[in-house]
């Protein structure tokens, strides 16, 4: 029901009203450039840009006016790691989304799932892989695009790519054709791959570096430094990043020197690696919620002194990537967890020791730049009106980003539970 209220908003919004300029005035703004909060300022948007920022804006005669008392405007946050064709796995192991669920379903709950990161505060999410759901996301990507669904931009890496016998689900007679999370594919074969799913639609190119190879083993390299270079080369020479999924530090080392722009979870690096991806200017999407989530489905309580070792290693790993001076992705694997609960990334990444107004400019400007989206993430004249706005100050207190109430996508509003709207006069 809500989605369809929410389509029909849009359907009945005229044009006149889309482009009427709007001067939102919240209690400060933190405009992701200088990472410090800026009492009293506004900010002034005409049709789908930000046209003026400061303490002085003057608006025109016809604006209309939105007062959000109390609350910290910031730009949109931006997820640096999500799958929206994924649940939460206490409700649904992978395994039996990927083979069990049908397409529709998945489908299904993608586009709710769209709808609450986008009422989270979200307006883009890097969304790294449908996991068995083939090119569902170019679709879902489209849909919000046209207005057909609400939800966040999204920078879709479709059916990301992994070694021949390297994924899952696993467990069935060798041969059968099972259906599969990742497509699979090899050396020279690899250009082809990339290049049919830029053609296919992805925005982003992902890859395994790691993997067990079968149940029950750890995580080990999968494709060679020189196979992921041509995956690599293959993808930036039509214009597409390339994130790539590491976990162990051999992995992690030939994902930096076959010239990654992110790597994801990262938690097995050594210092030396860190010192390799902050030197190549490697960007980490460390993923500490997935982690966490995980250890809590299994029965932990949450606590420190009783958080499992994995836990506890993804902890100092991320210590670890700071000290060396790697630049973070604010990216937690969410689908693993809860849609709309994406602010658990940035809650965990400040009660591992990263300040509040840190860990606010990587899910702002910080993956703006990392991503290669030049057009969002700072509020600044020029750039699109994608912004958020929570109760309270987050740079003193990060729980402040899960109470979100109000977003604006484009230079529309899309959630604004307690309409503030008042004339210019």
């Amino acid at each position: 029901m809500r989605t369809i209220v929410a389509c029909l908003s849009l359907l009945l919004a005229t044009p006149a009203l889309a482009q009427t300029p709007t001067l939102i005035r919240p209690a400060a703004v933190f405009d992701g450039v200088d990472g410090r909060l800026h009492p009293g300022w506004s900010v002034l948007v005409e049709g789908e840009r930000i046209v003026a920022v400061g303490p002085s804006v003057v608006a025109p005669a016809d604006a209309r006016i939105v007062d959000l008392p109390g609350a910290t405007l910031l730009p949109g946050f931006i997820e640096g790691h999500s799958h929206l064709f994924l649940h939460p796995y206490n409700e649904a192991k992978w395994d039996d989304q990927v083979l069990h669920e049908p397409l529709a379903l998945r489908t299904a709950r993608a586009v709710v799932a769209a709808e609450d990161t986008l009422n989270a505060g979200f307006t883009t999410t890097r969304d790294l892989g449908t996991e068995g759901a083939g090119y569902a996301d170019v679709g879902l990507r489209q849909a919000i695009d046209e207005g057909i669904v609400p939800g966040p931009r999204i920078l879709a890496a479709t059916r990301a790519i992994v070694a021949t016998g390297a994924y899952g689900p696993k467990g069935f007679e060798p041969g059968a054709d099972t259906p599969l999370g990742a497509e699979e594919a090899d050396g020279d074969d690899l250009i082809r791959v990339v290049r049919s799913q830029i053609g296919g639609g992805a925005d982003v190119i992902k890859l395994y570096a790691d993997s067990p190879w079968r149940p029950g083993e750890p995580s080990r390299p999968t494709f060679s430094e020189a196979e992921m270079r041509l995956a690599v080369e293959t993808a930036h020479a039509a214009g597409r990043p390339v994130a790539i999924h590491a976990a162990t530090a051999e992995g992690m080392r030939r994902a930096a020197s076959a010239g990654a722009d992110t790597i994801e979870h990262g938690d097995g690096g050594t210092p030396e690696i860190y010192r390799l991806m902050a030197g190549r200017g490697v960007v980490l999407c460390p993923t500490l919620a997935a982690t966490w989530s995980n250890a809590r489905y299994a029965g932990w309580d949450g606590s420190a002194a009783s958080a499992p070792p994995r836990v506890r290693a993804h902890r100092e790993a991320f210590a670890a990537a700071r000290a060396a001076g790697v630049k973070m992705c604010m990216g937690g694997d969410v689908g693993v967890y809860a849609h709309g609960t994406n602010a658990l990334e940035m809650e965990l990444m400040v009660d591992y020791g990263m300040p509040a107004a840190d860990v606010l400019m990587a899910a702002t400007s910080g993956n703006a730049e990392a991503l290669d989206l030049p057009d969002r993430g700072r509020v600044q004249p020029g750039l699109l009106a994608d912004l958020v706005a929570v109760q309270g100050d987050p740079t003193a207190d990060i729980h402040a980003t899960r109470n979100v109430v109000w977003v604006m996508k484009g230079g529309e509003v899309v959630k604004d539970p307690e309409p503030r709207t008042a004339s210019a006069d």
